[in-house]
């Protein structure tokens, strides 16, 4: 890698073997909208904030700031990756330049299942929130409970709709889905402040709650709050490296994009932990049952008129479209830098680059059509949804630790060998210097532990409904069903390019 600054990011993007065929005109806001768009924090926490209070109770609030902690180490990790590796396919041209060819095809092949199965989740969310709005998009039966058989029916219905969607905007090209995803994020950002307003200024109990560790018939204390609960939190913190999918659409991405990896994982935990204690201080109740079993909506419905509780559930509508849309991306940019370097089948079609549009469009179209198709499969069986979200996650932790645990080896090598390397404007690149290492040891232990948790074999995340006890073992079961078929799959015969050093 040169130590000078390269005039143009094309050459810079040449000293990897590849030429600039996506159009590069995205700057530091709309970097800073696809990482924060992924996590969208209106999308996730309405959509899970029962699932942490339910096992928890107000002490699920704790779980929170210690998830952040242990992503901002792994954001760290990541932000100094992208700085030195500004490529399309984040994830996947990270695990392999710091792990090698197995390593880089596993991170790439979690990372894209993962995030194939997010996007179904996240657009499962439009049956949380539409229904509340208007009782005509309950299109199929009357229970518009996820849990139920006609809420799930009609889940996937509306979920299909918004993929399609998603799917034309991002075959439009990057310029349309920046558009989009722009002023969706300045929507959610206006949304997530206003929701925060409301809970604050209708609070009818003070900030202590948060240690309240009792739930309605019994007192769980702080170990249940931290395990159990800690999953709605590891389900919310995750996408923030969406930046580094987009570098080579980016403007001087060595620089950009470190940044917003870390502005936009801390954006949302603090925007997300405002949420969190103004909800449990604003709730009318936290022994009813209802705050575990509504959420948000539920909070929000009581404090807030009609009309303008409309407007923010509408708001959340557009914080879904827009959290859909991100991962959609970010999985077609990384499919398109497998494809580029032959290591997914069909490499030549999912490769190309519509000359018009500088997007890859076939990618779009198929992680589309997959994501339908994985909503189709739940039709009639509502326990699949909470195990969804559950095993993709678990594949982005997989897709992560396959990043952090090969560069903590490359830094006890001594990595990065050079400390004077520069941007596209000649400004030193960002680094964690003598932290390096224990940032990285964290980096990698909290992962490996959150694995742990994730996969755990639990029912009452697992399997709710009790009707597939096969589900509860959903977790172990995926991720060697998922390292099986990577193998299978695992292309042969080396490729072009070919790997670089490690030594920059």
């Amino acid at each position: 890698m040169t130590t000078t600054a390269t005039a143009d990011d094309r050459d810079d993007l040449s000293e990897f073997g590849y030429d600039q065929q996506l159009h590069r005109s995205l700057g530091k806001f709309e970097s800073f909208a696809a990482g924060f768009s992924f996590v969208s924090i209106l999308t996730t926490i309405f959509q899970l904030f029962g699932l942490g209070f339910g096992f928890g109770g107000p002490a699920f609030f704790w779980t929170w700031p210690a998830v952040f902690l242990g992503q901002f180490f792994v954001a760290l990790c990541f932000a100094e990756l992208a700085a030195r590796y500004p490529i399309s396919g984040a994830i996947y041209q990270w695990s392999r330049r710091v792990g090698g060819e197995v390593i880089g095809w596993f991170g790439g092949w979690f990372m894209i299942l993962a995030q194939m199965v997010t996007a179904s989740a996240a657009a499962i969310a439009l049956q949380v929130v539409l229904p509340s709005i208007w009782g005509g998009f309950q299109v199929i039966g009357e229970d518009t409970d996820l849990t139920s058989p006609s809420g799930a029916q009609n889940a996937v219905l509306l979920g299909s709709v918004l993929l399609v969607i998603t799917t034309i905007i991002n075959c439009l090209g990057v310029k349309w889905m920046s558009r989009v995803n722009t002023v969706g994020v300045v929507c959610e950002l206006i949304g997530v402040i206003a929701v925060i307003g409301v809970f604050f200024t209708h609070a009818q109990r003070g900030p202590d709650v948060v240690f309240d560790t009792g739930t309605p018939g019994e007192q769980p204390g702080y170990i249940w709050a931290w395990i159990m609960s800690g999953l709605m939190a590891a389900y919310v913190m995750v996408g923030f490296g969406s930046a580094g999918e987009l570098a080579e659409e980016t403007k001087n991405p060595r620089r950009v994009a470190p940044r917003t990896i870390r502005l936009a994982l801390s954006v949302s935990a603090l925007g997300g932990g405002l949420m969190l204690l103004g909800a449990l201080m604003a709730a009318p109740s936290l022994t009813d049952g209802r705050l575990a079993s509504e959420g948000l909506p539920y909070v929000l419905d009581s404090v807030l008129s009609s009309p303008w509780g409309t407007v923010l559930l509408i708001d959340v509508c557009i914080a879904i479209t827009i959290c859909t849309l991100a991962i959609q991306t970010a999985c077609s940019r990384l499919m398109f830098s497998m494809a580029r370097d032959e290591r997914l089948p069909a490499s030549k079609v999912l490769s190309r680059v519509n000359p018009h549009t500088g997007t890859p469009i076939w990618p779009s179209v198929l992680i589309g059509l997959v994501c339908i198709g994985i909503l189709v499969i739940n039709v009639g069986n509502s326990a699949i949804f909470t195990t969804l979200a559950s095993v993709c996650i678990i594949l982005i932790y997989l897709a992560y630790l396959t990043v952090t645990a090969p560069l903590l080896y490359q830094r006890l090598k001594g990595w990065p060998a050079q400390s004077n390397v520069v941007d596209a404007e000649g400004r030193p690149l960002f680094s964690l210097g003598r932290l390096g290492i224990p940032v990285n040891i964290l980096a990698v232990g909290y992962g490996a532990l959150m694995i742990v948790n994730l996969s755990w074999p639990r029912a009452e995340i697992f399997n709710p409904t009790g009707e597939y006890p096969i589900l509860q073992w959903a977790g172990p079961i995926s991720i060697v069903a998922v390292i099986v078929a990577g193998a299978l799959c695992f292309p042969r015969k080396r490729t072009h390019p070919k790997p670089v050093t490690i030594g920059a």
